[in-house]
């Protein structure tokens, strides 16, 4: 009998873990010239290696310029991307990419749309948005389980209030057309905490909820914005982890991983584990 039970827990244990999903938002900061001290060259490696050691299998990112894109291609070679340039629909500009690991999951279609009031399938700004703000989003089938589910990421405007959210509403009813039933889950920078009205417009939509409010166990040591350590706060939310139905979520980290007393960006990934 107690064979037969440790035989069950076991198996238990194995189904449990090929279910388990960790999902994460990174918002890499640009490569520029501007950051002494912080260049791309210096921290791209940092950036990557903390994406292999927390075993993102799927993950957002924000501000990646392509040369950024392809560095971190290069150096997980066992991830994918989709994602196009903000600034033409091509290359140009922030991309608001989505690397999956090929081996975990099978990309079923995919595509990108811009927050506007305007045309969304071409580059321009939307309402009172300083610059173009893309969402990027894949259907993706899970390998383990045969499941597909719908991952949209975005990086809404730092200075638009109505942007902001507009942007969520918009977000919101393609979600609702894109998805087709499937489960979702929504990562980005939003540039706005979780006091934020805009915030609201996606967290108590109805629709999505927020991974963080989900999570029985919460590692938030601090802010998820650092500035280079110069802006962090004790308790603001500005990268979000949004999910639907049927994910459950197990736990919620802020990784405030740093290397030789530097930061891999000015934002800390966010990162959670969640299962089907």
């Amino acid at each position: 009998m107690k064979v037969l039970f440790s035989f069950v827990a076991i198996c238990y244990s194995i189904s449990l873990y090929a279910q388990q999903l960790n999902v994460a938002t990174f918002n890499i900061r640009l490569k520029t010239d501007n950051d002494v001290g912080n260049m791309w060259i210096d921290r791209k490696q940092a950036v990557t290696n903390l994406i292999v050691f927390h075993e993102f299998d799927i993950f957002g990112i924000q501000e990646g310029f392509i040369d950024q894109v392809t560095d971190m291609q290069y150096q997980l070679p066992d991830y994918a991307y989709i994602g196009i340039g903000r600034d033409d629909g091509k290359q140009k500009g922030e991309h608001s990419a989505i690397f999956y690991k090929k081996d975990r999951f099978k990309l079923v279609r995919s595509g990108t749309f811009w927050l506007s009031e305007k045309d969304i399938s071409l580059p321009n700004k939307g309402w009172d948005a300083a610059l173009p703000r893309i969402c990027t989003w894949g259907v993706f089938k899970d390998k383990k389980n045969g499941k597909q589910f719908i991952f949209m990421n975005t990086h809404f405007d730092h200075v638009g209030v109505v942007a902001r959210t507009e942007s969520a509403k918009l977000i919101l009813e393609k979600a609702k057309e894109l998805a087709k039933g499937l489960p979702l889950i929504l990562t980005g920078d939003f540039n706005i905490n979780q006091q934020n009205e805009a915030y609201f417009t996606l967290a108590k939509s109805g629709i999505v909820e927020d991974a963080y409010d989900l999570a029985p166990i919460k590692y938030e040591p601090n802010s998820t914005f650092n500035g280079w350590g110069k802006g962090i706060k004790n308790n603001e939310r500005i990268d979000h982890i949004f999910v639907t139905k049927p994910f459950k979520v197990l736990k919620y980290g802020i990784l405030t991983d740093t290397y030789m007393g530097k930061f891999p960006s000015d934002h800390f990934p966010v990162f959670v584990q969640l299962i089907w």
